[in-house]
Formats: C-alpha cells, structure tokens, sequence
C-alpha cells in the first residue's frame, strides 16, 4: 500500500489523540515528537520534517484547537491541510499551448521510466482531454530505446516519431514538432535520454533540445523508490535546465514516501503525475489533499469514484445495490464484485481510497498486505460450488465444504475462510450503504459501487 509505513505510525499516533476529551501542550509535544521520527523514517527531508512540524505544532497549540470539544479531531484536520500543502496545495495541470501543438519534453535518469512514462502521459491526456498526441524518440543512445517507445505506440495506437539512433536529438526534436504541425497532432511528447547521473554532457544536449522547440513543460521523472536522492537530482536538474513540473513513478511500490512528500519544498515545483503501476493506464493526475486524506486514513473516495466510473458496468452497480440493500448478495455477486474490483486496478490500492478500510486487519493476510492470488483462489473455490450454494451458503455444512475444497483443489480451511469473509463483506456493504444514505442527505453523494 502507498506510504504503507508512514500511513500506519501517523494513524496510530492520531488515534491516541482521538481518544483524550482534552488535550495538554505535552499531548501535542509528544504526538509532534511521533509525527517527526515517522517523516524521518519515511526519508522525508530533514529541513522539510523540521519545517512542517513546526507549522502543526503552531497551529495544533492554538486557543481553537485546546477549547475545541473534539481537540485530536481538530489536529488531525491541521496535519491533513499541512500535509496537502507540502505536496503542493492543489492540482497542478499540465500547461497547454493556445497555438498547438503543446511541446512536453521528459527528462531525468536512466532507469526512472521516462519512455514507459511518455506512453502513458499520452495515453491519459488522449484519453481525459481528447489530445491527439505524437510520442518522439529523442532517447539515441539506451539501446532498444526507440524500439520500446514504437511497441507502446503500437499498443496504444499511438503515432511515434523517429529518424533512428544516429541523428542529433535535436533535429529529431525540431522534426517532431514540424511533423506535429503538419499532421494534426495538437501534443509532442518527447522522451529524451538518460544518464546513470548527471553530467555536463547530458545537461548540455537538453538545453539545446529545449533552445530549439521551446517545450511549454519540461518534466522531471522521478522513481519515488530512490527517496531522497532522486529530490536531491531533480533540483540539479532545475537549477541547470530549469523544470516545469515531476511525474513520479513507481509509486504504487514506495512504502515510505519521502521523495513524494519532500519533492515540492524542495525544488518548488509540483508532482503533475504519479505512476501507480505497470499497465498503461496506471499514470494519475496527482491530488495533493487526496493523497494526504489517504496517508492519513481517511480514504479517497473521489478518485475511486472516477476509477469507478471509468472500469465497473453501471447496470451491474445498480443491480448489486438494490440486492444489498434488500438483503440478497450472494457468493455469485461477491465473485463478480471482485472481478469488478480487480479491474480498477491493485486491490490494496483500492481498499487504501475507503475511508478506514485500508488498515482493517480482516482484509489482509498475515504478512499484512493484501495478496492478488487470494481472489483467484476465491474465485476457484466459489466456482467449485453448485448455484444453491452460492445461492444460500448457509446450507454448506461439512460434507459440502469437502467436496467444494477437492473440486478447487484448495483446503477445507480456506473455504472456511472465505465463508467467513463473504459474512464479513455482506455486513460492511451493508454499513456502506448506510453511509451512503447519510452522505446524500448532506450533499447527493453517492458510493462509487453503486452508481
């Protein structure tokens, strides 16, 4: 899960809070004292750690906070609007030229996913603001570089434009922009090359790139894996080139999430884009205030509902939400649910945008994180069953329990356990539903399940 580690010692510290009616100066000094060696650990930067516990302690010791009748709910809501504001505030959109086309240059080190990344930022902004996009291979030097960018351009149907691996980048640069012009393409995003590290040769041959077509958004792609290092590599970059903006990839795989919450105080520019995972429709605009909501626990139940929106079949939402609020969801509906989930992408993810749901022990294994092959293992075991079964698994007793466990080829145990979770699904889709109806009285909301 995202932050997994911050995630998890930031709401525990918050939860202690949560349970005093009243709140001391050394409640706060002590929580703060938390919140820093977390941040710490999470390889946040110091200067940025010392900063932002700063501002929170500042604020959480206020005469509104300690007369507040719910003080730790009010501190928790200080970190959440520091935390969004570390990361930038709000969302920062990419810049569109009023004359096309829009010039999207990609920079950074071997390794960081720049190529990969250019499929996918064509893709999305194709896909959400209707762009017709041309991908340039400017990387000569990788070997396999303009190969790989041409396969993901296949796969996308995407056009790419190369002249090879022995032209200067710069005349394939200038090149792209011409063909763009005259072929009705309104985007060029150009995938430059890499080093393993900074270097004045590197530098030198990207500020001719960006002298010669003048990109409107020069991007730093960033793998949040490295941490600080890669902070440390985008402000070299933005001193000599000068950068518009990060994409920040491998996200879905850091688990601590320092370069992510360090970047933006950094460099001074904003994280565009986060990768959050292989496919290539895994690269998200990056909302600031949700992904603080989800490092502290409180969900992102908007970008579920545009994953929703966007993957699950609204006939087939409707129906599960009137089988359970009248009490009919069955085994059948819980496989095609997970199905449904599974294709919004990885199911930790998901759980990690319900407000409360990603921490909650019963949806994970004992190693603490929720493992893929469960649901095909679920899925066997439910497929094993007759329809009656499914149906009504209250009538499973043993005898149908073994023939179910040989028919899946799985254990007597697991189909014990998925009983089990199915009982535990049912009452949380039920308490969800309930949820539901108490959010639209405030303000028409509606659960991304049950459109």
């Amino acid at each position: 899960m995202i932050f997994e580690g911050l995630a998890e010692k930031l709401q525990n510290t918050f939860k202690k809070l949560k349970g005093k009616g009243k709140l001391s100066e050394s409640d706060v000094d002590e929580a703060m004292r938390e919140v820093r060696v977390a941040l710490l650990e999470a390889d946040v930067n110091y200067i940025v750690v010392k900063d932002f516990v700063k501002k929170v302690k500042e604020r959480a010791i206020g005469q509104e906070v300690m007369e507040s009748l719910t003080p730790g709910q009010h501190v928790i809501k200080i970190v959440n609007d520091e935390l969004t504001e570390l990361m930038g505030g709000t969302q920062s959109k990419i810049s569109i030229s009023s004359k096309p086309p829009t010039v999207v240059m990609l920079v950074g080190l071997q390794g960081a996913g720049k190529t990969t990344t250019a499929g996918k930022l064509a893709n999305v902004l194709r896909k959400q603001q209707g762009r017709r996009p041309l991908l340039t291979a400017g990387d000569v030097y990788r070997p396999a570089a303009i190969k790989q960018l041409q396969v993901l351009g296949n796969q996308l149907d995407i056009p790419v434009y190369s002249l090879g691996d022995k032209t200067n980048p710069v005349e394939i640069a200038n090149g792209a922009v011409e063909h763009a012009r005259t072929h009705g393409n309104d985007l060029v995003i150009i995938d430059t090359a890499g080093r393993l590290h900074v270097n004045e040769e590197l530098m030198e041959e990207l500020q001719n790139i960006k002298s010669a077509v003048h990109p409107h958004e020069i991007l730093f792609v960033m793998d949040a894996t490295i941490g600080q290092d890669a902070v440390n590599v985008a402000k070299t970059f933005d001193e000599q080139l000068g950068i518009d903006g990060v994409i920040i990839t491998k996200l879905d795989g850091d688990t601590r999430g320092g370069a992510a919450l360090s970047v933006k105080a950094v460099t001074g520019k904003p994280i565009k884009f986060a990768g959050m995972g292989e496919k290539l429709d895994a690269l998200e605009p990056f909302h600031p205030d949700r992904m603080a909501s989800r490092i502290l626990g409180m969900g992102d139940v908007m970008s579920l509902i545009e994953k929703a929106q966007s993957t699950i079949d609204s006939e087939k939402a409707q129906e599960l939400h009137r089988k359970i609020q009248k009490e009919e969801y069955t085994l059948q509906d819980f496989m095609e649910q997970m199905e449904q989930v599974k294709s919004m992408g990885p199911i930790d993810q998901i759980l990690g945008m319900l407000p409360g749901v990603g921490q909650m022990k019963q949806l994970k294994n004992a190693k603490g994180s929720i493992d893929e092959k469960d649901f095909v293992h679920m899925k066997s075991i439910i497929q094993s069953m007759t329809l009656q079964e499914r149906h009504d698994p209250k009538i499973i007793k043993d005898s149908r329990k073994k023939r179910i466990a040989r028919g899946s080829g799985r254990k007597v145990s697991e189909v014990n356990r998925l009983l089990k979770q199915f009982e535990e699904t049912r009452k949380m889709m039920k308490q969800l539903t309930g949820m539901e109806k108490t959010m639209k009285k405030g303000g028409g909301f509606k659960l991304p399940f049950f459109k």
